[in-house]
């Protein structure tokens, strides 16, 4: 999960809001983090379909073995993003060929199905919330509800997502904040509470999370 985040992050760079940094310093463990940490954000691209695209092809892969076949995809299509027509024309061997396992194959199939049917625009989203955009994509068979949130805070810019179930995020909230559960329904219960002082910026409050990483506290 850490792959996609970097693959995602890296690149062109704006800095956070004073008033965002300001709120979540109130939070003495975040603070500590922030002090430590000039965090950079990348400008948000609005491209979802895309974005589900990469998705799919950097599922548990390294953020250089995940570039090359991305890579590789778009060599079919002379470079360029396939629409889903393309993708639907494109046999599983030739899919394959390009590194791609053949489960990977029909999620691309399933989500070149979705956007065939529902030729939805970027404005489409703006309307809808989080929740909603999370219900309506990850009822597509290869798109789970931690791809979707991803999308949401890197692809749409959303301030308020908090990615519960990615690993990073569960282990340094546990870590730093120092919590003890005696099942997996308390200790989800201790995370929501904490990440409820972040609201409503608990996007970016991961984005220290993830940053975290490679310091010591």
């Amino acid at each position: 999960m850490f792959s996609f985040f970097k693959l995602y992050y890296f690149c062109t760079m704006t800095k956070i809001n004073e008033t965002i940094i300001l709120h979540l310093r109130k939070d003495k463990v975040l603070k500590k983090i922030i002090d430590k940490i000039e965090l950079p954000i990348r400008s948000k691209k609005a491209n979802v379909y895309d974005s589900l695209i990469g998705s799919i092809v950097s599922q548990q892969l390294s953020v250089k073995a995940a570039s090359t076949i991305h890579g590789r995809f778009l060599d079919l299509y002379g470079g360029n993003t396939p629409s889903p027509d393309q993708i639907l024309a494109t046999d599983f061997d030739t899919m394959r060929a390009a590194g791609l396992s053949g489960q990977k194959s029909k999620y691309l199939k399933n989500l070149a199905e979705y956007f065939l049917t529902n030729p939805i625009d970027n404005k489409h989203w703006l309307k809808m919330s989080d929740e909603q955009i999370i219900t309506e994509l990850s009822s597509i068979k290869g798109i789970g509800v931690w791809t979707v949130q991803m999308m949401l805070m890197f692809n749409l810019g959303r301030p308020n997502v908090f990615p519960v179930d990615d690993l990073i995020i569960r282990q340094f909230i546990i870590k730093y904040y120092n919590i003890e559960a005696e099942n997996k329904k308390e200790e989800l219960q201790k995370l929501h509470k904490i990440a409820e002082k972040w609201v409503p910026y608990r996007s970016y409050a991961c984005l220290y999370l993830w940053a975290s990483k490679d310091f010591v506290f």
